[in-house]
C-alpha cells in the first residue's frame, strides 16, 4: 500500500493533538478526524500512515474508550510522546479583557482552568474540543466570547491570545500513543529505554492476578502501568491493560512474560517502542 505521509488525530485542526503530530513529525501533514475511531480508521484503511492518540492524561486520567479502541483495532504502538497541556485565553482582534462575558472551551479544558475562570467572574460554555471552540469565536465574532485552546489554533483561527498558560496547575501532561497498521517491534539497542505495552487476561483461578504480576517482581522489571476493564459486558470478563520498561528481547523481560503467559488466557503485545527519555528521564523519583 502507497505511503500519504498523513498521521491522523482526533479533533479539529490546532487541537493538542494536533500539536503533539507537529511536534513529533514535523514533515506528514495532520489528518484531523471527528471522532477517535475515525482516527483508527484512517489508518486500518490506509488514508493515514500513522496515528497519534492520546492514552492518558496526569489531571485526567485515562483516555475514556482508547483501551477498548486498541486492542481491537489491531493497530500496533511504535511510539510514545509526552505533551505538556497549556491553554491561551484567545479572542478576536482588538477585543479588550473588559468585553468578554463567555469563555469556551471543551469541558475538561474548562476544568482545568476553573479557579481562572471563576476569578474573573465569566460564564463557562461547554464547547466539543479545544480547537473547535476557537473556530467557534473566529465565526461568530462576538466580542464578549472567548476561548480556552492551545497555542497552535490562534494563528489558525486569527485569534488575538490575550493571556497565556492560564491552567490552573502547572502537572497537566498528556501522553500519546503512536499507531500503525504494520507490526514492527523497535529493535533493541543497548543504550537506550524501551517500553514494551500488552494486555492480558488471567485464568480464573485463586490469585491469579498475583501470580501473573509476581514474574515482574522477581524478575527486576518495572511495571509503569496497569489498569483493568471490562469486556463483553460483564463484570466477571476483565482485561488488563500494561506499559513495562524493557524490551521482549531482555532475558528478564522474556522470563517475566513467560509467567505471565502461565497464569493467563491470553497475552498479546501491542508494541514495542522507544520511550519519550526526553520527558521520562525528566521525571525524577520524589524524595
Amino acid at each position: 500500500m502507497a505511503k500519504t505521509n498523513r498521521i491522523s488525530f482526533q479533533g479539529e485542526p490546532g487541537a493538542n493533538s494536533d500539536t503533539a503530530c507537529r511536534n513529533m513529525f514535523p514533515h506528514m501533514e495532520p489528518l484531523p478526524c471527528p471522532t477517535f475511531e475515525d482516527a483508527f480508521n484512517a489508518v486500518e484503511s490506509g488514508a493515514a500512515d500513522l496515528a497519534m492518540i492520546p492514552i492518558e492524561n496526569t489531571i485526567a486520567g485515562r483516555v475514556a474508550d482508547i483501551h477498548h479502541l486498541l486492542p481491537e483495532s489491531r493497530l500496533h504502538i511504535v511510539g510514545e510522546y509526552f505533551l505538556p497541556i497549556h491553554f491561551q485565553l484567545m479572542v478576536l482582534p482588538g477585543t479588550k479583557r473588559s468585553e468578554i462575558t463567555t469563555v469556551h472551551s471543551h469541558i475538561h479544558a474548562l476544568g482545568q482552568c476553573r479557579k481562572y475562570i471563576r476569578k474573573n467572574g465569566w460564564k463557562p460554555v461547554i464547547a466539543g474540543d479545544t480547537a473547535g471552540a476557537a473556530r467557534l469565536v473566529s465565526e461568530v465574532k462576538d466580542k464578549t466570547m472567548a476561548a480556552l485552546s492551545p497555542r497552535l489554533a490562534s494563528s489558525l483561527y486569527g485569534l488575538d491570545i490575550l493571556e497565556e498558560d492560564v491552567e490552573d496547575t502547572e502537572n497537566n501532561v498528556t501522553r500519546f500513543v503512536v499507531l500503525t497498521k504494520t507490526k514492527k517491534w523497535a529493535p533493541r539497542k543497548s543504550d537506550e529505554l524501551m517500553m514494551t505495552t500488552f494486555v492480558f487476561r488471567v485464568r480464573n483461578v485463586p490469585a491469579a492476578l498475583y501470580k501473573a504480576m509476581g514474574g515482574f517482581a522477581t524478575n527486576s522489571v518495572n511495571m509503569t502501568k496497569l489498569e483493568s476493564y471490562q469486556i463483553d459486558g460483564k463484570f466477571t470478563a476483565t482485561q488488563f491493560y500494561a506499559d513495562i520498561e524493557g524490551h521482549p528481547d531482555d532475558k528478564n523481560v522474556a522470563h517475566a512474560l513467560e509467567e505471565l503467559e502461565f497464569f493467563s488466557k491470553e497475552v498479546r503485545i501491542l508494541g514495542v517502542y522507544p520511550a519519550d527519555t526526553t520527558f521520562r528521564s525528566s521525571q525524577g523519583e520524589e524524595e
